[in-house]
């Protein structure tokens, strides 16, 4: 009997780690942004989400503690955010902790807090303050969370493609120097003591060109030829992965893992821009949707899954700029879809997957 119940005992545990593995490792998440004056409110987009979606994980641009409250106890995972005004005085210690106390500790575990991102694109914006104290804010942070007895929430910062001096072809990815070894290289070096992961946004739709228009989008196409691995990419999305990694690895650090921080179409834009529309939207997301859950990897990255947060969950109509700003999302805010991107549980599949040999290398 007492063997029996140690048996048990143990293939509970083991299943619940393999859910566990499965859940975060394979995630498709969304960025779950509330600029909008006509968005539900969060309580029922942590039901929708739980009960119609096969989203599994969501990523949030603040701490948004109405958001973190609504989202307890419904097994969905959050990753939150750090200002990045708020990054030079999280570098100090005491800051940090009073962080941690005040947007972390209140609502983990309840809330699967999985992940704090540390601003947003840093390296993009030419602030010198901010960028010099990423990586020490990112270490202050992770010191503040084992002091609060918090150990399984990862540490990270998203970063546009904006990072590599090289991209083309992706065997050739390069970080920009001065920043390689001065910004980059510690940081892996974090990211890899603290078995956190590499985040990325890659988004073909800002690489997009008539003639290259196929390419961006995952539709037939005669392929971009990489000289040096003899490989010939089928896609954009897929040369942008390979070009992060391929910079990584010179840095030595082809070990750590990489997440998709941010992806995805816009459904409408201004006049004069062929690139936006319905249709491409749906069949961006809706092959991203099936490649991730797929687990095909990249060329250089076989058979790797990324954890992949589409962008976004909503149109945002407070949001400045251009027309496309305002038209991410996949759903309106009574939660109908704009377009079907394979995410709801009704069967959706996504836009003419079955005939998307294109998938395949």
């Amino acid at each position: 009997m007492v063997a029996k119940t140690n048996l048990s005992h143990h293939l509970a545990l083991l299943v619940s780690t393999l859910l566990h593995l499965f859940t975060t490792t394979f995630a498709i998440g969304v960025n779950y942004g509330t600029l909008g004056n006509n968005l539900p409110p969060p309580s029922q987009v942590a039901n929708f989400i739980r009960t119609q979606t096969i989203i599994d994980s969501i990523k949030i641009f603040d701490t948004n503690h109405d958001i973190l409250n609504a989202f307890a106890n419904t097994g969905i995972t959050v990753t939150v955010t750090v200002g990045n005004g708020d990054i030079p005085s999280l570098a100090n210690l005491n800051s940090a902790r009073g962080w941690v106390a005040a947007n972390i500790a209140p609502f983990h575990p309840q809330t699967r807090i999985n992940r704090i991102v540390v601003g947003n694109e840093i390296m993009a914006t030419a602030n010198k303050p901010w960028i010099s104290n990423l990586v020490p804010a990112m270490r202050t942070i992770h010191k503040a969370l084992l002091l609060a007895g918090i150990r399984n929430v990862q540490v990270t910062t998203p970063h546009s493609l904006g990072i590599l001096s090289i991209s083309e072809p992706p065997s050739a990815g390069q970080f920009r120097r001065g920043f390689d070894r001065a910004i980059f290289a510690p940081m892996l070096q974090f990211l890899r003591e603290t078995k956190s992961p590499f985040m990325v946004n890659p988004y073909p739709y800002f690489g997009y060109s008539p003639k290259m228009a196929n390419y961006a989008l995952f539709k037939r196409n005669r392929g971009v030829h990489d000289r040096y691995t003899g490989i010939t990419y089928t896609n954009m999305y897929d040369a942008m992965l390979d070009a992060t990694y391929s910079a990584m690895r010179k840095l030595g650090y082809g070990d750590v893992g990489i997440v998709v921080g941010e992806t995805g179409w816009p459904s409408v834009c201004d006049p004069g821009q062929p690139a936006c529309s319905m249709e491409n939207a749906a069949w961006f997301n809706g092959n991203l949707v099936r490649r991730s859950r797929q687990g095909k990897g990249t060329p250089l990255m076989p058979n790797r899954r990324f954890e992949t947060y589409l962008f976004s969950l909503f149109n945002e109509n407070l949001k400045p700029g251009p027309t496309a700003e305002r038209n991410w999302g996949l759903f309106r805010p009574d939660f109908s879809p704009i377009y079907d991107a394979g995410i709801l549980r009704n069967g959706q599949v996504g836009y003419d997957l079955q005939n998307s040999f294109f998938l395949f290398y």
